[in-house]
Order: C-alpha cells, then sequence, then structure tokens
C-alpha cells in the first residue's frame, strides 16, 4: 500500500503540473487597481491600490469594532484586513470561485506573497503565527466564526470568541484559512504582496515566417472541435474553412476559395473603412451550430439595415446636425448569428452553413465612416460575447462618445447570446438587439454605465485576444489618432483615457475643461505597451497598430510567453516580456523578422530590404496547436522555428518533418486539448492502479 500511495502522490502531481497561473493586479470587484486621491490612512498600502480612502476608514471601523486587547494580535487582524486593498486582492480572496472572509494565509505548504512565475516555499507558516499570536485572544464578531457550512465564505456575527473556542486545533483552523489561491501562486504572508523578478530574460534573436497561403484574410477563428482547422474570412463577407499543414511539413495551407463556407457578400456593405470585420464562433459550435459575424450594412440598400441612430438625445448628439457626407446613421454596424445545423450529420464535419440569418444580435447606426471597431469573441473563461467598438469615427471624437457613459462608441461591450430577451424587454432596456446583460457587467456598481459596457475610452479597438494560458489577460490593440499607437490590458469597468489621452500623451490640454474631463483623473488606465508614430515613421498618421497575442506554441520556445503586436505598414513587429511575471509590467523588443527559405510558398522581399514583403499587416491569428500566424495582404504567415531563419535559440528543439496532414475534426490536436487529453490519460492510468491495488489486496 505504500508503493500505491506513491503512485498516487506522483499522478497527482502531474495533474496538478497542468494547471496554469493568472495572477494579474485586480481587486474584490474585479476592477483594475487604481490610484487613491487621498493617502489611506490606516491601511498600509499606497501607490496604486484597491482601497480608497471610504474604503480605508470602513476599514478601520470594523477592526476597531473588534476591541482586540493583545497588541500583536491586533497588529495582525489589521494586516489581514487591510489585504483587501492590496493590488492583488482578487486572487487573495478567491473572488472568482467564492469570496472568502479573509485571504489565504501562508502555510508551510503554501507560497508567499513574494512570488514570480517560480513557487517561493514558505519557510515559517503565516497561518500559524496567526494562530499561535491570537489563539486566546477574544475577538469580537471575528471574521474567524465559525462559517455557517464549515467553509471559507461569509462569517456568521459571533459575540468574543478565541480562536481555540472556535476551532479547538491549529490544523482545523489552517485546514480552512491557509493555503493559497487555486493555481498554487499566491497567499497572505501578513505584507503587501511584492512580486520577485524573474531571471533576466533575453529577447527573442528574432522572428521566423513562412508563407503558407495567398489569400488577404482580416479574421481567424481557430476551428472549435479543436482539430487543425481554422476559419478565415475576409472584409467582402465570405468565409472559408482551412486545413492548417503540420509544422516542418512543407505543405502549403489546404483552402479553396472556390468553396466558401458561407458567403454573406450579399449582407455586407463594402468600402475601404466597412465590411466585414469580425466572425466568432459558439463555444459549443460542435453542439449546436452557431457561429456570428459582425459587419457594416448600409440603410439604403438593405431593408433590415434599421438601428437606432449612436448619435440621439441620450447622448448629447443631434444627427441633422452631423458634418458627414452621407445621411446620419446611413452606415451601420450589426452582430448577426448563422447556424450549419442541417448541414452535416456531425457538426464537427460540416463544410458549409447556408448564408441566411437566424437572429440579429445588435444593429446600431453609426455616426461617420471610420473608427467603428467590429471585431468579436468569446470569453474562454465567461462565455459571453465581447464586442470590440470603436468611437464612431471625426476628429477627437467630437461628441466625447468615449467618455461618454450612456453611449456604447468607444467602448467594450459584453453581452450574453445564450439567454435571448423578449421585445417587451428589448424595448423597456432599450437594448440594441438580441441579447441579454451579464449579472456582473460593471452597471451594477455604476448605474450611470450603459448594461451593455465593460470598458471604456478606446478610439479604435483593433484585434484583442485572451492570453491562453491566463484568462484574466484581455489584451486590445487602440489605433491612434496621429500620434500614439497603445496596446491596454482590459479589466472590469476599465476607462483607457481617450479622447482625454492619446496613448499617454496629453489630447489637447486647452479642452480640459470640457465635461467629463480631468488630467488628473485617478480612472484611467493607461497603455501597458505603445509606440508613438515618430518611432517607426516620420510621416504623422502613418502608423496604426494590429494586436496579436501571446505566443504559447512550443514551436520556438524563445518567444514563448511573448506579447506580439504589429503596425499596419509591416515594417515592424514587436514582442512584449511581462517583468515581474504577473505584474502587467511589459518590457518590448523591436524584432527583425524574415521568411524561411524553404517557405512553402515563396515569399518576396520588400524592394532594397530584407523584409519579406507582406504588404498590410491586417490582424493576427492563432490556432488550436497556439501557433501565431500573420494575416497580411500579401498572404497568410505563420511563426515557425527560429533556425528556418538562422535565428538562435539555445531552447530549440529540432523537429522531424511530420508529413502533408489530412484534416483529423474527430481527433482534435490543439496544445489545450493536448493537455485535456494527457489530464485523461493519467486520470485513466490512475483508475488501473487503483483496481490493481484493490485486486491484490483482495
Amino acid at each position: 500500500m505504500a508503493d500505491f500511495a506513491t503512485i498516487i502522490f506522483l499522478l497527482s502531481q502531474l495533474l496538478v503540473f497542468f494547471e496554469s497561473s493568472s495572477s494579474l493586479p485586480l481587486c474584490t470587484d474585479l476592477r483594475a487597481p487604481s490610484i487613491s486621491k487621498a493617502h489611506l490612512a490606516f491601511c498600509p498600502y499606497n501607490g496604486s491600490v484597491c482601497c480608497d480612502s471610504t474604503k480605508d476608514i470602513k476599514l478601520r471601523k470594523q477592526f476597531q469594532a473588534m476591541k482586540i486587547s493583545d497588541s500583536s494580535c491586533a497588529a495582525i487582524l489589521k494586516s489581514i484586513l487591510c489585504a483587501t486593498c492590496d493590488p492583488f486582492s482578487a486572487e487573495l480572496f478567491d473572488v472568482q470561485s467564492e469570496q472568502r472572509p479573509i485571504p489565504f494565509l501562508c502555510n508551510s505548504t503554501g507560497s508567499s506573497s513574494s512570488h514570480s512565475s517560480k513557487q517561493v516555499q514558505v519557510t515559517q507558516s503565516f497561518c500559524s503565527t496567526v494562530w499561535n499570536t491570537c489563539k486566546n485572544v477574544p475577538i469580537l464578531n471575528s471574521p474567524f466564526a465559525p462559517l455557517l457550512q464549515g467553509r471559507a465564505g461569509a462569517p456568521i456575527v459571533s459575540n468574543s470568541s478565541t480562536l481555540v473556542e472556535l476551532w479547538q486545533t491549529e490544523n482545523s483552523f489552517c485546514d480552512v484559512f491557509g493555503g493559497s489561491s487555486k493555481d498554487k501562486s499566491i497567499c497572505f504572508d501578513g505584507k503587501p504582496v511584492s512580486l520577485n523578478k524573474t531571471e533576466s530574460i533575453v529577447p527573442p534573436k528574432g522572428l521566423c515566417l513562412e508563407k503558407i497561403g495567398s489569400g488577404s484574410y482580416i479574421n481567424m477563428v481557430a476551428h472549435p472541435d479543436g482539430s487543425n482547422r481554422a476559419f478565415f474570412s475576409n472584409q467582402p463577407g465570405k468565409i472559408w474553412l482551412a486545413t492548417i499543414p503540420e509544422q516542418d511539413s512543407g505543405a502549403a495551407l489546404e483552402l479553396d476559395e472556390s468553396e466558401p463556407f458561407s458567403d454573406l457578400t450579399d449582407q455586407v456593405f463594402l468600402d475601404t473603412q466597412f465590411g466585414m470585420m469580425g466572425l466568432a464562433f459558439h463555444p459549443n459550435y460542435t453542439e449546436n451550430g452557431r457561429f456570428f459575424a459582425s459587419y457594416n450594412c448600409d440603410q439604403l440598400k438593405s431593408p433590415a439595415c434599421s438601428g437606432r441612430c449612436s448619435c440621439n438625445s441620450d447622448v448629447n448628439c443631434d444627427p441633422s446636425k452631423l458634418n458627414t457626407t452621407s445621411q446620419p446613421c446611413q452606415y451601420q454596424s450589426v452582430i448577426a448569428e448563422f447556424s450549419a445545423n442541417g448541414t452535416a450529420p456531425n457538426l464537427s464535419l460540416a463544410t458549409a452553413a447556408k448564408p441566411l440569418e437566424v437572429r440579429r444580435i445588435f444593429t446600431m447606426g453609426l455616426p461617420f465612416t471610420n473608427d467603428h471597431g467590429g471585431q468579436i469573441l468569446f470569453g474562454p473563461a465567461d462565455g459571453y460575447l465581447y464586442v470590440m467598438m470603436g468611437d464612431g469615427g471625426g476628429q477627437d471624437d467630437p461628441y466625447n462618445f468615449a467618455q461618454n457613459k450612456k453611449s456604447i462608441l468607444g467602448k467594450i461591450l459584453r453581452l450574453d447570446v445564450d439567454n435571448m430577451p423578449t421585445q417587451e424587454e428589448i424595448s423597456q432596456l432599450g437594448l440594441w438587439g438580441n441579447y441579454t446583460i451579464p449579472r456582473d457587467n460593471p452597471y451594477a456598481e455604476d448605474k450611470e454605465l450603459e448594461p451593455e459596457i465593460w470598458a471604456m475610452g478606446f478610439r479604435n479597438p483593433w484585434r484583442c485576444s485572451f492570453d491562453a494560458e491566463r484568462p484574466s489577460y484581455f489584451v486590445c490593440a487602440d489605433v491612434g489618432q496621429d500620434r500614439y499607437e497603445e496596446v491596454d490590458l482590459v479589466t472590469k469597468g476599465g476607462n483607457y483615457g481617450w479622447e482625454i489621452y492619446e496613448g499617454p500623451i496629453l489630447s489637447n490640454p486647452q479642452q480640459l475643461s470640457k465635461e467629463n474631463r480631468s488630467a488628473n483623473s485617478p480612472n484611467l488606465i493607461f497603455p501597458a505597451l505603445g509606440y508613438s508614430h515618430a518611432d517607426i515613421n516620420k510621416k504623422v498618421g502613418s502608423a496604426a497598430i494590429s494586436g496579436g497575442f501571446f505566443y504559447r506554441s512550443k514551436t520556438d520556445p524563445c518567444m514563448y510567453g511573448s506579447y506580439l503586436y504589429g503596425d499596419l505598414y509591416a515594417s515592424n513587429i514587436w514582442a512584449a516580456v511581462e517583468n515581474p511575471i504577473d505584474s502587467g509590467n511589459f518590457s518590448t523588443t523591436e524584432l527583425p523578422f524574415s521568411c524561411a527559405h524553404d517557405s512553402p510558398l515563396q515569399c518576396s522581399s520588400v524592394p532594397d530590404s530584407t523584409l519579406p514583403a507582406l504588404g498590410y499587416i491586417f490582424s493576427f491569428g492563432q490556432d488550436n496547436r497556439k501557433d501565431v500566424f500573420i494575416l497580411a495582404s500579401n498572404g497568410v504567415y505563420r511563426v515557425v522555428r527560429p533556425s528556418r531563419c538562422n535565428y538562435t535559440c539555445p531552447e530549440e528543439k529540432f523537429m522531424t518533418p511530420a508529413g502533408n496532414p489530412s484534416p483529423s475534426p474527430s481527433t482534435p490536436s490543439s496544445a489545450g486539448q493536448s493537455v485535456n487529453h494527457l489530464q485523461h490519460f493519467f486520470l485513466i492510468l490512475l483508475t488501473m492502479l487503483v483496481l490493481r491495488c484493490l485486486y491484490a489486496t483482495a
């Protein structure tokens, strides 16, 4: 049986190995920390914190009401109460599952609040310190009072009690209150969380690409079945299903442009600034067949193009006074639902879908002809639909839409498309279509906000993504006007500053007297990354960012964990590295990039340059293997092994060419699916070992 116990322990450790970390600084309300206007008088937190002076006073009153007579115990209880002000309080209090009355207290098996990507082993248990210091000290309304069901959660009100009276033993106490957050990365040791800088990070030597497709696309969505396939779409409105070749196979993308998966061109209005801008497949697509397209329509050409105008009296805008060559709100943003149901016995095998709209999710008239975003994607953790909406256009956001809480322009929206409203609810709530509002959207705490809004203060968000390993990292690139391009870490209720700021640059100091404008506003969140137009091109306005992905493929180990993004004009691509890990602080490196000599499709070069001629970088993509792709006007390019371009990466493992694979929709091959398969394998192995041991002892 000793051998059996050892096997169980080893297998459990293997399963834990696959858990990922997600320690982005967040408060217990899942908002980003902010700088308090006034110094906190009670709690010892400064700078970017999760408490304001009102919360600080409330915590002091709560502490005083405990009437703790022992000074050592009082100091410990004060630190525990004030942990709610910590920038990492969301994780300390485990708000993603069920919020605890106190933070996780570090014990002998936990990790310290000074943490990095590697756990820092606690040498002295803070949970034991709390117990030994306070066990015989009476505490009124103790946060350690027995919970109604014996588990961490909301405490019950109790009379003066000691820990010994409540919990009897240290083991019982620390079993409930000790430990660390579920990703095993953080716990409270009596001090504010501090991050250890990781070892010196060497930026990648370069980015090696191969050209695998010749088409021009602006959207790429990995097939929800986890296979080696992805959907591609172009601006006119066609969608294709393609098979992606294995790395090092020498094969090109299998995509037949003469046979689209669906053709929505009849619904889409196409122009330089208009077209089909977004594509998203429901997380349960293989069961329900639902997919969604975000596109523009022309009210003069389509009877279904009949949404309300975003310029209206609710946002202090008169459509008749819009300075535009078209009719007011003639062009509209649409999100429509389509279905692949009934096209194949197994939806993973579906190769076509009828271009018949199932449901209109959203329709809104646009005030101008530019800056309307259009990307849509589903949140990997919550399953809600995120909608990226630009400020509607016009120089300097003339109607202040991005900062107006009653306008949904210049915002990121978060919608529930699984629970549909009645027509009466749509009318009563003033919804823009068929969706409902998630209960935890920011309006629950800020009634001035329109309920659809998740974050605000954007000019024209162009390509957002969730980190495949840390879903709390929601990263959006926002196209600047004429000076600065930015990348934002988007959090619940965040205000990212446009049009008060363009990136970190104050837009117009003379305009600060306008309503809703304050250069010293503590609620503005500045970019995590970015670049000025002058950095890459002396011509004012000749820059436009395209957001990318955190690189999570094993193909280029030296790129792993870096955030890749680029500029429209295809002369600049960057890799951003976070240090310390989970801090939200990034340093960025401009990468040399080239095309592999053995690329499946020939790469041409920019005249008088060694750069591959990508044309324009429209977007980035990521497949189920987590390989990253560049969608450019001259074709589809994939990030490959650095050695294929003579870049050096000591960690690179040379791969044997895999040959040209055939589609295998029933056998998912994504990195995430691979992890699941390994977990399933270990669970099966564990079950077999248990049965073997039981039979052996029978």
